[in-house]
């Protein structure tokens, strides 16, 4: 892994330009096989996806919200407008269903924000995932590219790296029917390799003053390729083991 250091992104920035800058910078080239990971953060900001606290008006839902899980009121609002589905949540956090993503408040986020602002995500991650990785490509080298985030898993404390948006990679490893150490099929296994990867990347960036959004991966077991679907790594809410369970127990809940 090889971290590379970035100044402060701005909106209107050329993330591309940032992007290969920063890595001459470094002293650093691309190379064929690269696994580009980009914090989402700083291509969101130069897309503009900046929300100003002061020009939300919360509701008396984003109020009555706020109130019970110690947030601002306007940062309810915004999380409100971003969120397909809100779940519940815990002091300073609402479970939100954002993208095919449980994430907490709809992935909006002000931590490394300007002040009484808050960052949303890409419009849409994987295509503007594409959109990057298709210009970083213009150099030449054959690579993959993956926008990074961070989120909470259950039952754990602290934050690991996800892949947020996805380009030019196979994103997942399909282990089913092949044979583990005592010559058994693997049922249902499979790996998901975009946040295995993303997780290392995280480790690198860190989470507060690092200013390094951007890791390169060289030399990773991944398929690097333009045919791939980054929907591999989304469940549905029927297969998934823990949304499952939670939403049949919500709705057993409601019933009564």
């Amino acid at each position: 892994m090889l971290p590379v250091k970035t100044s402060l992104v701005k909106v209107g920035d050329d993330i591309c330009k940032v992007v290969l800058g920063a890595i001459a910078n470094a002293g650093l080239k691309i190379e064929d096989g690269d696994v580009l990971l980009i914090a989402d953060k700083i291509v969101a900001t130069s897309e503009g996806r900046i929300v100003n606290y002061d020009s939300t008006k919360p509701t008396e839902k984003a109020k009555r919200l706020a109130e019970k899980y110690s947030l601002e009121p306007s940062f309810v609002e915004i999380v409100l407008r971003e969120a397909e589905e809100i779940y519940g949540g815990v002091p300073r956090a609402l479970l939100t269903l954002k993208n095919d993503v449980l994430i907490a408040n709809a992935g909006v986020d002000h931590k490394n924000a300007p002040e009484n602002s808050a960052c949303l995500w890409s419009i849409n991650p994987n295509e503007t995932a594409r959109r990057v990785w298709k210009d970083l490509s213009k150099t030449g080298k054959r690579i993959g590219l993956i926008l990074v985030d961070s989120h909470v898993n259950p039952m754990r404390v602290g934050t690991t790296g996800f892949a947020l948006g996805i380009a030019g990679i196979k994103p997942t490893k399909d282990c089913r029917g092949l044979l583990d150490l005592y010559r058994r099929p693997l049922i249902i296994t499979r790996m998901n390799v975009a946040d295995d990867l993303a997780a290392a990347a995280h480790l690198v960036m860190g989470e507060t003053s690092e200013s390094t959004p951007i890791v390169i991966i060289r030399g990773a077991p991944v398929e690097v390729t333009g045919d791939y679907d980054p929907n591999e790594v989304i469940i549905s809410k029927d297969d998934c083991m823990y949304m499952r369970v939670f939403l049949s127990r919500r709705t057993r809940r409601d019933k009564r």
